[in-house]
C-alpha cells in the first residue's frame, strides 16, 4: 500500500492528486488545485510550495511524481513552468518524499493509451480508472494521471524484478 502524490505544475494553477496503490488496484484519495491570485511571481512560487507542504502533511504520501516541463513555442512560459515545477519538487524533497518525473506523453500513454490524448480524454479516463463520479478540475485530473502513471510504472518494475527469467526470443 502506497499513497502517491501526483503533481501537474503551473505558475497560475498547480494541480495535485493522491491515489492509494494497493497491488494492482488504485483507489482515489483526493485532489485539488492550488490557485495563485497574485501577480508577483516569486510569491506565486512560495504559495505553490507552502500549499503542497500542507497537502503532504495532511495526507502523508509515501511517493511523489511530477510532470516534466513541455517546451512549446513560448520560452518564457516554459521557464515559468519550470520554476513552478521546482517549487513543487522542493516541497516533496524537503519532506523526504521519493520523487519521479514523467513526460506528458508518457502520462497520457499510461492513462489513455496514446500520447496525443487531449485534456478531456485524460479527465474521462482518470474518472473511470478511479471510479470518480464527481466533476474534477482538468489540472487535478492531470495530477491524478501523473500519480496513476507512477503507480503503473512502479508495478511494471516490480513485475520485471520478480521475473524468474528473461528472454528476448519470440514466443510462438
Amino acid at each position: 500500500m502506497a499513497i502517491i502524490l501526483g503533481i501537474d505544475p503551473g505558475s497560475r494553477v498547480t494541480g495535485y492528486g493522491l491515489i492509494n496503490a494497493v497491488g494492482n488496484k488504485l483507489e482515489y484519495v483526493g485532489c485539488g488545485c492550488i490557485r495563485t491570485q497574485t501577480q508577483d511571481f516569486p510569491q506565486r512560487l512560495q504559495i505553490i510550495h507552502a500549499e503542497l507542504v500542507k497537502v503532504i502533511e495532511q495526507f502523508s504520501p509515501q511517493q511523489s511524481a511530477v510532470e516534466e516541463v513541455f517546451m512549446g513555442r513560448n520560452a518564457s512560459a516554459a521557464l515559468k513552468l519550470g520554476h513552478a515545477r521546482g517549487a513543487a519538487m522542493v516541497a516533496c524533497l524537503s519532506n523526504q518524499l521519493p520523487l519521479a518525473e514523467y513526460s506528458a506523453r508518457k502520462v497520457k500513454q499510461a492513462v489513455v493509451g496514446h500520447g496525443a490524448a487531449d485534456k478531456a480524454q485524460v479527465q474521462h479516463m482518470v474518472k473511470a480508472l478511479l471510479s470518480i463520479s464527481d466533476n474534477i478540475a482538468e489540472d487535478a485530473a492531470d495530477a491524478l494521471a501523473v500519480a496513476i502513471c507512477h503507480a503503473h510504472t512502479q508495478a511494471s518494475l516490480i513485475r520485471m524484478a520478480g521475473a524468474k527469467s528473461f528472454s528476448r526470443r519470440r514466443l510462438r
